[in-house]
């Protein structure tokens, strides 16, 4: 390995773990309650991959599980990859601990592309000019053994960012946004 290749991975490593621990202080204000140890499962419905992953390890975020939460949360129509917000990944930690639910969070979009929010928005499909899901800030999902209904309110109760409810398509949208419901 030359010295300019292990000063850049050095210097990554050295980032990456310098800024974890930012991350998770920043959570413990959010949610003092949140263990130290958190784990998240995924089925994504368009691709039909599958992650179960501990993201947060001993109070840090794991670079390694983020990296493979953003590939599965990646936009399906494009293939594009984007960082995911680790505060969307607590929510929904936060989401799962109160519902007590045993299935993996079934994803209908997590990442979008500015060129698959486009073409959604074009074909009528609500998708909203600057959503969230462009910044890897939002998510739609369901889960096999909790009601959308009570997935909904465990989102409003947490307080942490923009919960929608599609109750025909049977999927609730959280966000890493300002407190909004519609």
């Amino acid at each position: 390995m030359s010295r300019r290749e292990f000063c850049h991975r050095t210097g990554v490593g050295v980032t990456a773990a310098a800024i974890a621990p930012l991350w998770a202080s920043d959570l413990l204000a959010a949610d003092p309650s949140a263990p130290a140890f958190r784990s998240l499962s995924f089925q994504h419905l368009h691709t039909g991959e599958s992650l179960s992953v501990e993201y947060v390890q001993a109070g840090d975020y794991v670079a390694e599980a983020l990296s493979a939460i953003d590939h599965v949360l990646r936009d399906h129509y494009s293939g594009d990859v984007h960082q995911i917000d680790p505060q969307l990944l607590d929510i929904l930690h936060a989401v799962a601990r109160d519902t007590g639910t045993r299935s993996p969070f079934r994803v209908i979009s997590g990442y979008r592309s500015p060129a698959t929010n486009e073409m959604l928005r074009r074909n009528g499909r609500g998708a909203a000019r600057n959503s969230m899901h462009l910044k890897g800030k939002a998510i739609d999902i369901r889960l096999d053994d909790v009601d959308t209904a009570e997935l909904r309110d465990v989102g409003l109760a947490l307080g942490r960012g923009g919960v929608g409810y599609y109750r025909k398509s049977d999927f609730v949208h959280l966000d890493t946004g300002r407190v909004r419901r519609w």
